[in-house]
């Protein structure tokens, strides 16, 4: 799993990293029996979170559209009992929001004691799109990234385990996928014009994501680079190393008191 993580104060070039990896389960159909048992150990593994109610986890995904980030709800948060997971999508900042600084809404929606929380889309939306699209001055965006190590340190230092993924996928498999929404009538519902505009500012984003990478990957909260052309096996590398980490917590049943 080290061979995806990001190291702090690495510099990131994504073209060093091959969306289509399968180099750890190269076979579909074992990855997929793998996956079972992996959601199965999930399941458990956020019991063991919830009734313990002492540690947090935060899980961050982050990508260009069509990249998977609600496939990977789907299917792997999907393994977690509804009532102990919540997701959280940012979409364009209210005007009451944007009264406050850029963290002040994010902070509201951290997981509590014992529960999991997935950010689809985060507060990197603001060295992201903001950036892109030239929202905010450049001296403003580019103090963020420390803004956010430190808030991410916050939440890590009162006990909130911190997974950020950033699923990869290249320029043609976006066309395909996004073809593939027009073609099928039970996905044109999700293509979206602004889609295409936001294509043509690929290598913008780019730029942005390698900096995002090399610049907010630390010890408390590191980036993972999830290989993400095939979804079987984003699907199984998101769910081993979300496993990986949570057996790493060393979780247990608390006992009754009266015992």
């Amino acid at each position: 799993m080290k061979k995806y993580l990001v190291r702090p104060g690495q510099r990131v070039k994504l073209a060093a990293f091959n969306p289509s990896d399968t180099r750890l389960v190269p076979d579909k159909e074992q990855a997929e029996k793998t996956f079972l048992g992996l959601q199965a150990r999930l399941a458990a593994l956020q019991e063991m979170l919830f009734a313990a109610h002492d540690r947090k986890v935060l899980i961050v995904l982050q990508g260009t559209d069509t990249s998977g980030k609600d496939g990977v709800i789907r299917h792997v948060a999907g393994s977690f009992n509804p009532q102990g997971i919540r997701v959280v999508s940012f979409r364009q900042p209210t005007s009451e929001e944007l009264d406050h600084d850029f963290l002040w809404r994010v902070h509201s929606q951290v997981p509590g004691r014992g529960d999991i929380v997935v950010f689809n889309r985060s507060h990197y939306e603001d060295v992201l799109v903001v950036r892109v699209h030239e929202l905010v001055p450049e001296a403003v965006w580019k103090k963020r990234y420390e803004q956010i190590n430190a808030f991410e340190r916050t939440l890590a230092d009162s006990g909130t385990l911190i997974l950020k993924f950033f699923l990869h996928i290249d320029k043609d498999e976006q066309r395909k996928r996004l073809d593939a929404r027009l073609e099928d009538p039970t996905k044109r519902w999700k293509f979206n014009e602004g889609d295409l505009k936001e294509r043509r500012l690929w290598k913008d984003y780019r730029r942005a994501y390698e900096d995002v990478l090399s610049k907010t990957s630390t010890a408390w909260a590191p980036w993972h680079i999830v290989p993400a052309n095939h979804k079987w096996y984003r699907n199984y590398l998101v769910g081993a190393i979300l496993v990986n980490a949570l057996e790493g917590l060393r979780l247990k049943y608390p006992k009754r008191a009266d015992l």
